[in-house]
C-alpha cells in the first residue's frame, strides 16, 4: 500500500471507531508518529545536544571545585582561630599556675582575672542577681514578663524581638534566675520519648542568627505539648543576636519544661565568649547591668545538660565522642564544676620530663597521653609525683622560668617592647625551687581529670573517615573519632545512631560513618550570604530522620548558583589575603629560604610550599594560586612586590606603617581577648586599678623596671580622652604608638652606627 492510501485508510478507521472529529484525531496520530522519530547519532541536533550536555557538566564541575576550595578556606581559618584562643588561654593559665603574687591583694586580682569562676552558692547568687533592685521605668515600652511564664509571654517575646525591641535587664535577670533553678533539677543526660509527642525536632548551631530561629518556628511550629524540640548547643557567639536567642529558648524551656531541651555546646563557655563576640554583645546591649547578666549567664551555662537521649536509641550531643567516652561516667559528673572547659585540669604523670612545646598546645615529649587527650597542652602540667625530689623541683622551676620567659618574650615582641639590657633570664618572685605545697597545688585527682576529658571530648570532637581516635590538632581541642569508635559506642549502649552539630555543612546536614553519625547545623549563611543552608531534623516513633532545609536570607534566594559561589568565593579570598598579610614578616623569611641567590624571585611551587609552612592551613595552594598571585613571567614570582600588593589592599585610609598594621591584623583577636581578660568586671573599660595590677604582674616577668608612679603615668598616657578609663581603641592606639617608638629607636641606632 502506497503512503497516500495508507493515510486514507487510517483516517477512515478513526471515523469508524467514533473518535469525534476525524480531522483532529488524524492530526494527533500524525503528530505522534513524528515525535517517535528520533535523529540518529550523526544528526546535527543530536551532536549539538551532546556538546551542550558536556559543556554543562564541565561548568557544574568547575563551580563545585570552586565551592569546595572556598569551603576549605573558611573552615581552615575558623579552626586556626580556635587554636589561637586555646593557646592564648593556655599561656594565661600557666602564668597563673606558676606566678607567686607578692601580696594578698595581687593574689586576689590574679585569681579573679585568670581563673575560672567557681559555681556560686545559692545565697551568693541571689545577692549577685538581685533583679528586684533593678527597677523598670515607666517609659519602658518593651515586653513585660511575670512568673511562672505562660505561652503568651514566650510568643510576646518573639513579636517584640521581630520589632527590634529589647527586654529590660530586670526581666533578663529574673529569667536567668528561674532558668538556673530549672536546669539544676535536670540530669546530665536528658531522656526524651517520642511517645509523648508526634515528633521531636533537633536543631543544631544557631550562633546568634535570630532569623534562622524565627524561620524554624515559622516552618515547624512553636514548641508545644505536641511538638518537642532539642537545641544542640552553640546558641551564642559570632552572630549579633545571641542575647535574644537565649531569652527565647530559656522562655520556652520554662513554659514547656518537658518539651524543650537544651544541650551545652563548646561556645556556652565564658572564656570562648570573650573572643567570639557574646561578651561584647551583652555589654553593648546592657551597659549598666551587663556585668550581672554575664555572671548569671556564666552560671547558667555550666548547668546546661551535656546530652539528650531519645527513646534510649538516639544520642544527641554537641561535638562527638572519643575512645574514652563513657555515658555512665558522664551521667555522674557534677557538670556545674566546669564553668569553662578551657581551663584544663591537671593530673599526675609518670614522666617528669616536659618539653617546652607544651606551652603552645603540643604534647610534651616523654608524656604518654591517651589518644583522646582533649587539649594536648592545656594542662601545661609539669608531670610531677608528690614525692618529687629536690633535683626534680629544681628542674621544674627552671622549665617554668624558661617557658614563661619564651611566651612573654613573644608578647613583648608582638606589642613592640624593646629588650631590656642586662640579664635576660626570667626574674621570678618565687624561689628557685618549688615547695611541696606548690607541687601539690599543681595536681588534681585522677577522677577530676577524667571527668574534664569526658566533657571536653563531647563538646569539641569531630568525626573522621579513618579508623581510630586521635587528637584534634586542627581545632586545638577534643579529638577526631573514626567509624570504629562510633560503632563501639553504639554497641556498648545499644544505640542506633548519633546526632551532633559543631560543624557547618553546606546543605545543613551530613551523614558519615555509614549513616551512624548525623551532623545537623541550623545557622544558614554562616560564612557569607549563600555559603550554606540551615537545616533541622525531625524524628518520629520510627526514629527515621526527616530533614528540612532553608535559607533565612532573602538575598540568597535571588542569586543564581554562579552568583552565590562567586560572592562566597570573594569573601573567602578576602579573609585569606588578610591572613597572608598578617604573616608578612614570616613569609619574607620563608621566601628568602628558597631564594638562595637573592634574586627577589621564587618559583610558584616554592611559593606554595613556603606559604603552607608559615600558615599551616592545609590548603591546596597550587590550586588557589591563580586567585592570589597575578600572572608571572617565566613561572617566577617577585615575592616582595606580591607582598606590597597585599599591604596596599589592607592599608586603611589613615597611613599606618605596614609592619604595625601586620602586627595589629595578626594579634587583634588576641589583643581584644587580653583586653577583656584584664577587664575583669566586663565594663568594656580597663580601670586604672586593673591596669596597675596587670602591669605589675607583667613587668616583673618582662624585666621592665616600673614603679607604681611609672605604671600610673603609663595608664594616664594611654587614656587619650582623659575619662579615667582605657577602652579597646585606646588600648590598640597604645600598641601603635609603642610600635612607632620602637621603630624610631631602631632608626636612631642605625643612624648612630
Amino acid at each position: 500500500m502506497d503512503p497516500c492510501n495508507m493515510h486514507c485508510f487510517q483516517k477512515h478507521r478513526l471515523e469508524i471507531m467514533g473518535c469525534g472529529s476525524s480531522a483532529n484525531a488524524y492530526y494527533f496520530l500524525r503528530k505522534s508518529e513524528k515525535v517517535q522519530t528520533l535523529p540518529d547519532a550523526a544528526h546535527p541536533a543530536f551532536k549539538a545536544a551532546v556538546l551542550i550536555q558536556r559543556w554543562y557538566r564541565r561548568y557544574v564541575a568547575r563551580l563545585e571545585m570552586r565551592r569546595r576550595c572556598t569551603w576549605r578556606i573558611f573552615q581552615s581559618i575558623e579552626y586556626s582561630c580556635e587554636q589561637d584562643q586555646i593557646k592564648l588561654h593556655n599561656f594565661f593559665s600557666y602564668l597563673m599556675d606558676h606566678f607567686t603574687p607578692s601580696s594578698s591583694k595581687e593574689r586576689d586580682f590574679i585569681s579573679r582575672m585568670l581563673t575560672e569562676e567557681e559555681s556560686y552558692k545559692d545565697t551568693e547568687l541571689e545577692k549577685l542577681c538581685d533583679y528586684e533592685s533593678v527597677e523598670v521605668p515607666d517609659s519602658y515600652t518593651g515586653p513585660h514578663l511575670s512568673f511562672p511564664l505562660l505561652p503568651d509571654h514566650a510568643t510576646a517575646l518573639l513579636e517584640a524581638f521581630k520589632q527590634k525591641h529589647q527586654l529590660h535587664a530586670h526581666y533578663v535577670l529574673k529569667l536567668l534566675h528561674e532558668t538556673r533553678k530549672h536546669l539544676m533539677q535536670l540530669p546530665n543526660i536528658n531522656h526524651v520519648s517520642t511517645c509523648y509527642s508526634e515528633e521531636i525536632t533537633v536543631c543544631g548551631d544557631l550562633h546568634g542568627r535570630l532569623d534562622d530561629l524565627f524561620l524554624i518556628f515559622y516552618k515547624n511550629g512553636l514548641p508545644s505539648p505536641e511538638k518537642s524540640y532539642v537545641f544542640n548547643g552553640d546558641f551564642v557567639d559570632r552572630g549579633k543576636q545571641s542575647v535574644e536567642i537565649l531569652i527565647i529558648l530559656f522562655a520556652f524551656l520554662l513554659v514547656y519544661p518537658k518539651e524543650v531541651h537544651l544541650n551545652r555546646g563548646n561556645h556556652e563557655d565564658h572564656m570562648v565568649n570573650l573572643r567570639y563576640g557574646f561578651t561584647k554583645e551583652v555589654m553593648q546591649k546592657y551597659k549598666v547591668h551587663g556585668k550581672k547578666i554575664l555572671k548569671m549567664l556564666q552560671n547558667v551555662f555550666c548547668w546546661l545538660p551535656l546530652a539528650t537521649l531519645i527513646d534510649q536509641k538516639v544520642l544527641i550531643l554537641h561535638g562527638g565522642v572519643s575512645d574514652m567516652t563513657d555515658l555512665e561516667l558522664l551521667a555522674k559528673i557534677q557538670r556545674h564544676k566546669f564553668v569553662s572547659v578551657l581551663r584544663g585540669k591537671k593530673r599526675k604523670e609518670k614522666s617528669r620530663h616536659v618539653d617546652s612545646k607544651a606551652i603552645n598546645g603540643e604534647s610534651p615529649v616523654g608524656v604518654d597521653s591517651p589518644r583522646s587527650s582533649s587539649f594536648p597542652g592545656s594542662c601545661l602540667q609539669p608531670g610531677l609525683a608528690s614525692t618529687a625530689s629536690t633535683a626534680s623541683r629544681t628542674e621544674l622551676s627552671q622549665w617554668v622560668r624558661q617557658t614563661v620567659q619564651e611566651e612573654l618574650e613573644k608578647c613583648r615582641r608582638q606589642v613592640g617592647f624593646s629588650e631590656v639590657p642586662g640579664d635576660k633570664e626570667l626574674t621570678c618572685v618565687s624561689s628557685v625551687t618549688m615547695t611541696e605545697s606548690e607541687l601539690e597545688s599543681c595536681e588534681t585527682s585522677e577522677s577530676n581529670q577524667e571527668e574534664w576529658k569526658q566533657i571536653v571530648d563531647i563538646l569539641w570532637s569531630d568525626p573522621m573517615p579513618q579508623e581510630g581516635c586521635k587528637m584534634n590538632t586542627v581545632r586545638g581541642g577534643g579529638c577526631y573519632f573514626g567509624p570504629d569508635v562510633t560503632e563501639k559506642i553504639l554497641q556498648k549502649h545499644s544505640l542506633q545512631f548519633l546526632i551532633r552539630s559543631h560543624e557547618c555543612k553546606q546543605e545543613g546536614y551530613e551523614f558519615c560513618h555509614n549513616r551512624k553519625v548525623l551532623t545537623i547545623f541550623s545557622a544558614s549563611n554562616y560564612y557569607e550570604i549563600g555559603s550554606n543552608r540551615g537545616a533541622y531534623v525531625k524524628l518520629g516513633p520510627d526514629l527515621i530522620p526527616h530533614f528540612v532545609q532553608y535559607q533565612a536570607n532573602k538575598t540568597a534566594h535571588t542569586l543564581t548558583m554562579r552568583q552565590r559561589i562567586s560572592r562566597v568565593e570573594e569573601s573567602a579570598f578576602r579573609a585569606l589575603r588578610e591572613k597572608l598579610f598578617a604573616h608578612t614578616s614570616d613569609l619574607i623569611c620563608a621566601f628568602k629560604g628558597y631564594d638562595q641567590d637573592e634574586t627577589g624571585t621564587i618559583t610558584l611551587s616554592d611559593w606554595a610550599t613556603a606559604v603552607e609552612s608559615v600558615l599551616h592551613l592545609g590548603l591546596p595552594w597550587r590550586m588557589l594560586r591563580p586567585q592570589l598571585v597575578r600572572s608571572t613571567a617565566g613561572g617566577l614570582l617577585e615575592y616582595k612586590s606580591w607582598l606590597d600588593d597585599l599591604a596596599v589592599e589592607q592599608r586603611s585610609k589613615e597611613h599606618i606603617q605596614s609592619s604595625l598594621l601586620e602586627t595589629i591584623y595578626r594579634n587583634r583577636s588576641n589583643l581584644e581577648t587580653i583586653f577583656r581578660i584584664i577587664d575583669s568586671d566586663h565594663s568594656g573599660l580597663i580601670s586604672f586599678e586593673e591596669f596597675h595590677q596587670t602591669w605589675k604582674l607583667f613587668s616583673s616577668h618582662m624585666n621592665i623596671e616600673l614603679t607604681d608612679d611609672g605604671i600610673s603615668d603609663l595608664a594616664r598616657s594611654i587614656d587619650f580622652n582623659k575619662d579615667g578609663n582605657i577602652d579597646f581603641n585606646e588600648f590598640l592606639e597604645a600598641v601603635r604608638l609603642i610600635e612607632h617608638t620602637h621603630c624610631d629607636d631602631k632608626a636612631a641606632e642605625l643612624a648612630v652606627d
